[in-house]
């Protein structure tokens, strides 16, 4: 089920995108068929998105002869960043400092991302909470008081906006500042019944898209988004999962991310609660309040909503995602530090001093290279 979590490697400063940057970024991420892996491999080939566009016509009709692939205009682009200052909104490269940093480290980030709000949301320590769509009054209920007392707690909240437990989710967490991430463009608000719920969401919390402006959501788009969600947070809570549902879509996303997963538990009786139930014999925890939830987590983090606040001057430092050598040493320090015996990774991070997101991530490639062997519990060990 894994997948490769390397980070992405470019050749940028992370720095704030002139107007005509931005401009050739997004001609080069709106091409058809242009998704994340390919943007950023071509940026990796030619260093900036001028020259990959001037390569792209040449690149695309050869490994594409049949097809007729458009590369949207600067008048196309123009517009799209209209369109967003009208709605109040704007696009965040992935280069971009206000770019959320836990994003960056997941196997495919977007290249830019749409926000509609208060961005400085996105430098909070977030959780996720998603569920059933049609969820029981109890699961309602449950899922509005764990993201309320989570989000008083100092968490930031996010979920998908859509109906039943996310939306139970953004109204209790609503008064926190809650973060829906969407899976048509910025402006197309699904379903629609959740349209005031929109509109507080962007006064008071945050939206994103990856979507272009405009896209009406598709069922494709729909596990796209999910990786979003659970790339932001720390750890992903589900609550009622049917048998076959996005939710479990989403914790398969945590998991590959190295992120935590919590399920709450529910009746046999209850096909919503397959899911949940399933996940917790995977080895998911088990949780039934927010107590849960913190117990666990605040075992290897505090609460500290800066997060940009750790970062070295990201306007001129030139820094690279994947340094092979750096990656090397804390493999090193990370394989002295485990034996046969199965240690909890809140123990590692205390004693390496890595932060969280840089455990997950080394934690994955060793896993991934066949070097450790995960436990339920978040506990580790070498593989013998």
């Amino acid at each position: 089920m894994a997948q490769s979590n390397k980070k992405i490697n470019t050749p940028f400063q992370f720095t704030v995108l002139s107007p005509q940057e931005k401009i050739d970024w997004l001609r080069l991420a709106r091409t058809e068929l242009i998704g994340p892996k390919t943007f950023f491999e071509t940026l990796k080939k030619y260093y900036n998105p001028t020259q990959a566009l001037e390569a792209l016509p040449d690149l695309l009709s050869k490994k594409y002869p049949k097809k007729n692939l458009k590369i949207p205009s600067i008048q196309d682009i123009q517009q799209e960043l209209e369109q967003h200052d009208k709605l109040k909104a704007d696009l965040i490269a992935f280069v971009e400092p206000e770019y959320p940093e836990i994003l960056r480290h997941i196997a495919d980030p977007p290249p830019v991302i749409s926000v509609l709000g208060n961005r400085h949301l996105l430098q909070k320590h977030a959780l996720a909470i998603v569920g059933a769509r049609n969820a029981s009054l109890n699961g309602k209920k449950f899922a509005e008081k764990l993201a309320r007392e989570l989000g008083d707690y100092g968490y930031q909240i996010i979920s998908g906006l859509a109906r039943g437990i996310d939306t139970s989710v953004h109204v209790g967490s609503l008064s926190s500042g809650t973060i829906a991430v969407l899976a048509g463009g910025i402006d197309h608000i699904y379903p629609y019944e959740n349209t005031d719920l929109y509109y507080k969401i962007a006064e008071q919390g945050l939206i994103i898209a990856e979507s272009p402006f405009g896209t009406i959501p598709q069922a494709s788009f729909f596990p796209r988004r999910n990786r979003i969600i659970s790339g932001l947070s720390l750890g992903v809570i589900i609550i009622e999962a049917a048998k076959q549902s996005g939710s479990l879509v989403t914790a398969r996303f945590a998991l590959e991310q190295g992120r935590e997963v919590f399920a709450v538990p529910g009746s046999p009786m209850d096909p919503r609660s397959y899911g949940t139930n399933k996940l917790i014999r995977e080895g998911a925890t088990l949780i039934q309040n927010s107590d849960d939830v913190l117990s666990s987590v605040e075992s290897f983090i505090k609460i500290q909503p800066p997060l940009q606040g750790q970062k070295e001057n990201p306007y001129s430092q030139e820094i690279s995602l994947l340094n092979n050598k750096n990656d090397e040493q804390t493999h090193h320090i990370l394989l002295n530090l485990l034996s046969s015996s199965p240690i909890g990774v809140d123990e590692i991070i205390r004693e390496c001093h890595f932060s969280m997101s840089e455990v997950m991530l080394a934690l994955l490639e060793l896993e991934l290279a066949g070097r450790i062997q995960r436990y339920p519990g978040g506990q580790v060990s070498l593989k013998g």
